[in-house]
């Protein structure tokens, strides 16, 4: 059994680090949506006690973009992970997986803070992501951005 993956973070109960977990399950579901095409996307939240990033929730395959930002907490933080279908500008019929690292503005700071010090490391589990979006608003990760970010490649 593969251990699960931590990212050291700077506060943790008495001043010592602590760390922060991607356990298999988490990883699993990216797998799933990458490999097998279970959900069209998957959120993730770092659990209350700080200790492990989990999946707060999935998508099925026939949901739709409007489905998936809904699904977001408008007050708080979470990673996301989306695939996204699309026809190139070369009328090809595409998929580009994209990670989103939403932080809305209204956030307490300690959740921004907690999930900026963890997002690179949790970013670099998720093996075959082919593009990282942060965002602070809906416009930042509007449809049209994420389909001209993919058209570009």
């Amino acid at each position: 059994m593969v251990a699960a993956a931590a990212a050291v973070l700077p506060w943790g109960g008495g001043g010592s680090p602590a760390w922060i977990e991607v356990p298999e399950k988490s990883k699993s579901a990216f797998w799933e949506l990458k490999r097998r095409k279970v959900h069209r996307y998957v959120i993730f939240k770092i659990d209350d006690r700080r200790e492990e990033i989990v999946v707060e929730k999935t998508g099925a395959p026939g949901e739709s973009y409007d489905d998936f930002t809904a699904s977001l907490p408008a007050d708080d933080c979470r990673y996301a992970v989306y695939d996204l279908d699309f026809v190139s500008d070369d009328n090809c019929r595409k998929s580009k997986i994209f990670f989103i690292s939403w932080s809305p503005s209204v956030s307490r700071i300690r959740a921004k803070t907690i999930y900026a010090v963890s997002r690179n490391q949790f970013r670099h589990e998720l093996d075959g992501v082919h593009f990282e979006i942060q965002a602070t608003d809906p416009d930042d990760m509007d449809l049209e951005v994420l389909r001209g970010r993919a058209n570009r490649t």
